[in-house]
């Protein structure tokens, strides 16, 4: 067996926010908070969606969907990171941050497109709204979440595959919060290049397709609403589309920073990971809610049915 196909170590670990443990305590706290709001805004989004036979439409479908995934993307991540918080030593075993890099990967790749999907989504509904039924049916939406689904599991075995066939045999600290790509490829001794080149071809496909779908959904968006001649109608359609927007802007922007530099500048990513990992998928739920009548409405709703009862 030769040195590029064999690993020094049986696990790794990772360099932390801070090692002191005051600092560690309240890092806890903090991330305790913020994931346990992630967990409550995003089932209730799912719930809030299920219980109002209103909200049984294709934007809602979608958005139950990425309130889903954001409950899985970001469980994936930080039950561990608030283990580390409260240990001295934060150890990974090797094959344990295989999987958890595959799982993260498959859930940001399904975050990634089920926000092309939404733009798409919004684009049939408002430029061509007597096909809307149709281009958007029961089956047609399982088949899209389907496809981001499938292209998730896909990409993020590859990219596993690609990272974890390298040797890591100078040290086994990760200078990072979790097992991703570009720390990983940092820390190894082998040639990465191959790697490097998967990394930017596969998440420039997915992120590309991703932007592009949005870019061109809303500037046929935009057309169209600027040739409406009802200002209600012009407001009714643009403040469907401020939400989703605002949250594509928010998620895109990390991973461009993230993964597509040399390998020479992934040791300071630290607090693009925190962002990119445990605040946006809290976030999420509170943009859509927030900015939303009919979410606002079911919510008022039902805490005005739970007062009574109570």
């Amino acid at each position: 067996m030769t040195l590029e196909n064999f690993t020094l170590f049986t696990d790794f670990v990772f360099l932390g926010l801070s090692g002191r443990q005051g600092v560690q305590q309240g890092l806890f706290v903090f991330f305790f908070l913020i994931y346990g709001l992630t967990l409550i805004a995003n089932l209730e989004m799912v719930l809030l969606i299920q219980q109002d036979p209103k909200l049984h439409t294709p934007m809602y479908y979608f958005l139950s969907n990425l309130s889903i995934c954001d409950i899985c993307y970001s469980s994936k991540v930080s039950p561990k990171l608030l283990a580390d918080f409260l240990s001295e030593q934060k150890r990974i075993a090797y094959n344990l941050c295989a999987v958890q890099m595959y799982f993260w990967g498959v859930f940001a790749d399904v975050e990634c497109l089920m926000l092309a999907i939404m733009a798409y989504d919004r684009y049939v509904a408002i430029c061509n709204p007597l096909l809307y039924t149709i281009a958007m049916s029961k089956e047609v939406r399982m088949q899209h979440v389907a496809v981001a689904y499938v292209v998730g599991l896909v990409d993020s075995a590859i990219h596993t595959c690609c990272t974890f066939r390298l040797s890591f045999c100078n040290s086994n600290v990760i200078k990072h919060l979790f097992c991703d790509i570009p720390p990983l490829l940092a820390l190894s001794c082998s040639d990465t290049f191959i790697s490097e080149i998967v990394m930017f071809t596969f998440i420039g496909c997915v992120v590309g397709c991703s932007i592009v779908t949005v870019l061109l959904s809303y500037c046929y968006i935009i057309v169209t609403i600027c040739r409406m001649k009802s200002t209600e109608g012009r407001c009714k359609a643009f403040s469907t589309c401020v939400s989703h927007l605002m949250a594509v802007a928010i998620f895109h922007r990390t991973p461009l920073f993230m993964y597509f530099r040399p390998s020479s500048s992934y040791s300071m990513d630290k607090i693009a990971s925190f962002f990119y990992t445990v605040v946006i998928p809290m976030l999420n739920p509170l943009i859509y809610s927030l900015r939303n009548k009919d979410v606002m409405g079911t919510l008022k709703k039902a805490i005005s049915i739970s007062k009574w009862l109570g």
